[in-house]
């Protein structure tokens, strides 16, 4: 019986990274070869010379969007903090958050201008509000309405505040975390938190890995707010994982099956990634798929389409570091976690990588 105790770990505070490295590509890389049990350690920037010629690396492109709202109850002034789910029926917003008091179907919330660390919200944008229309039993959330014709993209873009995992202790979002807390190929707007494997590529280094054979394509999956919440059951087996939608197209499928025809490797980025393929891959084989999935990738489980993995460094008793010990063993990522610690490797979204081959 797999318990989440099992995936236990102690981690020291200094080692959370808060902010990103100063470039994309000085992210430290720990290489995990199963058939040896051995752990190597590299930069990512050595990412294409440890791959193969007719591998495929596979991305999600998800792209956070500033889903984070402040503000105040309108009629007592309290203040209110929540975060923008997704869209429901007829413009409204799913919203969850959190204020003193129980609120009420029919009042407003007065959402204010996000503003970056250290800096007050400009006083000419007026404030943006929200009315309560019912509660949702999913989530704890609510329907909320805009009283605004404005698309809720370029709402967001004025009142929202990129959504920092709640480890990052600072007020505010920095001037850099709108560039730095989102791919360099995000393309498809819908995320609440970054696939942060994806973080650490730029442009320059996708195409080094195309230049050595190696092709790049890409799928979808808009990561929700269950990446944040922690397991509360013991036995694995009776979590329910949450929902998230993802789309892997056709032509990510044909780029697969030729790349296995010819005995390439698929190198997922990021659990986000293995989670979207192996989705698509239930009935034994992958193909073009659209839609929600609550697939709990936890051991012992066969892998239909990954072959291989470059991920982060992820939080104790969570499912991606479930999914990651599916692949690779419980006991040798506990044992890469205690390396990682002991060389200082930095930790979560802005943290080190892992390269599990």
């Amino acid at each position: 019986m797999e318990l989440i105790s099992d995936y236990e770990y102690t981690l020291p505070q200094r080692l959370i990274a808060s902010a990103p490295p100063e470039e994309r590509t000085s992210a430290k890389l720990m290489v995990i070869r199963r058939d040896t049990g051995l752990f190597e350690h590299h930069g990512i920037t050595q990412l294409p010379g440890l791959l193969q010629p007719g591998d495929c690396l596979v991305i999600n492109n998800t792209r956070v969007i500033p889903a984070k709202l402040q503000g105040y109850r309108t009629s007592t002034e309290g203040k209110w903090e929540g975060l923008y789910l997704g869209q429901a029926e007829g413009g409204a917003w799913r919203v969850i958050g959190q204020t003193r008091g129980k609120i009420q179907p029919g009042e407003t919330i007065s959402i204010t201008p996000a503003g970056k660390e250290g800096e007050e919200a400009n006083p000419d944008i007026p404030l943006l509000e929200l009315e309560l229309i019912e509660r949702n039993s999913e989530e704890g959330s609510w329907t909320m309405r805009p009283r605004s014709e404005t698309p809720f993209l370029e709402l967001l873009d004025v009142y929202g505040a990129m959504p920092l995992p709640p480890y990052i202790k600072r007020e505010g979002e920095k001037p850099f975390d709108r560039e730095r807390y989102q791919t360099t190929y995000a393309e498809e707007p819908g995320s609440v938190a970054a696939p942060t494997a994806g973080l650490h590529f730029t442009p320059e280094l996708l195409d080094q890995c195309r230049q050595r054979g190696i092709e790049v394509t890409s799928v979808t999956l808009h990561v929700g707010l269950g990446t944040f919440r922690p397991m509360k059951v013991e036995r694995l087996e009776d979590h329910q994982m949450h929902a998230e939608w993802c789309e892997v197209p056709a032509e990510t499928v044909e780029v697969i099956q030729r790349t296995k025809a010819s005995g390439g490797k698929i190198v997922a980025v990021g659990t986000t990634t293995v989670r979207t393929l192996e989705s698509a891959s239930q009935e034994g084989e992958l193909k073009p798929w659209i839609g929600e999935t609550d697939l709990f990738i936890r051991p012992p489980y066969e892998f239909r389409t990954v072959d291989q993995l470059l991920t982060n460094f992820h939080l104790p008793k969570s499912t991606l570091l479930v999914l990651v010990s599916a692949l690779a063993g419980n006991k040798l990522i506990s044992q890469a976690y205690k390396v990682a610690i002991n060389k200082e490797y930095r930790f979560f979204s802005y943290g080190d990588a892992m390269l599990i081959l």
